[in-house]
């Protein structure tokens, strides 16, 4: 799908594009209040928080972006795809708007990059939440496309061999229950994904040199929510406890027979649960025992 086309498809009016180095990043800003930047995983765009921002905007000025090399924002020139970069970039995106304090919320790739951010940032985070996170370095846990982009041959047929069954395969991996996989959701991820230097900027993301900074998490002191789905098969649930009992300051809320995307799985629940961290830390105490 040419670029035009997936920009009258996949924007709204409360879509907007930023300059960031070369970049045109696309975010959405919708509510008013206290300022919630969510940040997606990988394969991933900003839509998979549609659900969650209908009931967000009420409460909060919700900003939500397409993080570089995916969704509308497309890729880097520099083909700089390492953390470091993803959190100059965003701390360039989140200066430029002028967010000086602010919620930092994160799935997958997107919870990786937040808590290093908050880790480096603490005084502009208010609070944290790490949805199935990222960031222990585990070699035995490794997603099935992150073990096939590490392939040498994998770089030669990317575009091939990532077609829409196998986007699809990828999905029915990351929720629990499949029949929520519809064919419009396919349509959405497989031709965000394959807009034009996204195929490429994700090879170069999953084979970027990274530092294990888990044992930095022990500095992250802002309240941090810990939300995880039991059933997920790309980072298993015992990450969640790793998260838990590193950092200082957080609470912990598991989800039967979720996978590993509970904001699109189970929208309103997880929602709700967001709400009550957010608003009520102290009280959130006393449910969040999982």
């Amino acid at each position: 799908m040419q670029l035009r086309d997936l920009l009258f498809k996949y924007t709204t009016d409360t879509s907007r594009f930023l300059v960031v180095d070369d970049m045109l990043i696309h975010y959405r800003e919708e509510g008013s209040g206290e300022p919630l930047v969510l940040l997606h995983g990988a394969f991933s765009s900003l839509h998979t928080y549609n659900e969650w921002t209908k009931y967000l905007k009420s409460h909060y000025r919700v900003i939500r972006l397409d993080l570089m090399g995916f969704g509308l924002t497309g890729p880097n020139s520099t083909g700089n795809y390492t953390m470091e970069n993803h959190i100059r970039v965003l701390k360039r995106f989140l200066d430029i708007l002028g967010l000086e304090q602010f919620h930092l919320v994160g799935n997958s790739l997107g919870g990786w990059i937040s808590w290093e951010f908050a880790y480096r940032y603490p005084q502009r985070v208010k609070k944290l939440v790490l949805i199935d996170a990222a960031g222990f370095m585990e070699e035995e846990n490794v997603p099935l496309p992150f073990k096939l982009a590490q392939a040498p041959i994998f770089g030669r047929v990317v575009k091939y061999v990532v077609r829409k069954p196998i986007l699809e395969s990828f999905l029915r991996q990351v929720y629990y229950n499949s029949d929520k996989v519809t064919d419009a959701l396919v349509d959405r991820y497989y031709e965000l994904f394959s807009r034009e230097g996204n195929n490429d900027a994700f090879l170069k993301l999953v084979n970027s040199p990274y530092t294990d900074h888990s044992p930095f998490l022990k500095y992250v002191s802002n309240p941090t929510l810990v939300m995880w789905g039991r059933e997920d098969m790309w980072i298993p649930v015992h990450n969640a406890d790793r998260f838990h009992k590193l950092l200082p300051h957080s609470w912990q809320k598991i989800y039967p027979r979720v996978g590993h995307i509970p904001m699109e799985e189970i929208p309103e629940e997880s929602v709700l649960d967001l709400l009550h961290f957010l608003q009520e830390s102290e009280e959130f105490a006393h449910i969040s025992e999982g």
